[in-house]
């Protein structure tokens, strides 16, 4: 009598937040896992809003293998990890852990995801682009190295407090810090909506000398959220305006291949996502 095999499970990922029910990493990573053949589950986790280290802690205990992070965690993420890389470092916050040799290791993905957005699916070039960031909170924090190294002419940061645009910029030789009503270098190749007002569904107030011809607007919120922003851009002579649903998608691909070694294809899943839109 020959012994039977052990079933063999799938290794175990989440997404993290709170809230958290809405995201679509899940049917990404589901897409991602038929590509490539990697067998894994994938879903979310509602972390309580003080309980995020208890939380991410007891699925790791449980031998949980990675973890993405969503609002409002990901600077927790950063200071719960044992090691972290030089762009979460940068950024200040983490949107992926992975345990490796029994020790947690953080990342951040979003700046990746967002210039293999801009580059690949929507064709644009930063190389020698005037580029304004509005916001200085975690999100644009998490992009700004990514969109320096791409080798824009400049990149312009204004936020409605100046002083934290400017103590954001002091990180990063060669940022110009402004406030929203004064902002500086116009006009722009690319304007980016790190605010949280497209959260919010309300539209920021910016002037109309803002885009250059043929500029490209972008939110990196996504869906309903970022209509505000897209609407306003549009009105104000941006030729182009996208919501932030690339950079979701390709941050995911970011963080696949560093929990399994396998780069998937991002475009159908884009184009699945776009046209269930």
């Amino acid at each position: 009598m020959t012994s039977a095999t052990p079933l063999r499970t799938a290794d175990r990922y989440v997404v993290i937040g709170n809230p958290v029910a809405h995201s679509l990493s899940p049917t990404i990573h589901a897409r991602f896992s038929e590509q490539t053949g990697e067998a894994l589950e994938y879903t979310t986790l509602l972390a309580p809003v003080d309980g995020f280290a208890q939380s991410v802690g007891a699925f790791f205990s449980g031998g949980g293998r990675g973890a993405n992070i969503t609002l409002p965690f990901k600077v927790e993420a950063l200071r719960f990890a044992d090691e972290a890389s030089a762009r979460a470092k940068h950024a200040g916050a983490a949107n992926f852990l992975a345990v490796r040799d029994g020790r947690v290791f953080a990342d951040n993905t979003d700046g990746a995801g967002l210039v293999t957005d801009l580059r690949a699916n929507l064709g644009f070039t930063l190389r020698g682009a005037r580029i304004l960031l509005l916001g200085a909170g975690g999100a644009a924090r998490g992009v700004i190295a990514p969109l320096t190294q791409a080798g824009p002419s400049r990149i312009v940061l204004a936020n409605r407090t100046l002083a934290k645009a400017q103590e954001l910029a002091d990180h990063f030789p060669g940022l110009v810090a402004c406030g929203l009503e004064s902002i500086a270098n116009a006009p722009f190749d690319l304007v980016v909506n790190a605010t949280s007002t497209s959260t919010r569904g309300e539209a920021l107030a910016l002037p109309d000398n803002l885009f250059a011809p043929g500029a490209l607007a972008y939110d990196m919120a996504y869906g309903p959220a970022a209509r505000a922003f897209v609407e306003r851009a549009r009105a104000l002579g941006a030729a182009r305006a996208s919501d932030g649903l690339g950079m979701l998608v390709e941050q995911a691909a970011e963080s696949f291949q560093l929990w399994r070694g396998k780069r998937p294809q991002t475009a159908p899943v884009l184009a699945e996502l776009r046209a269930r839109a």
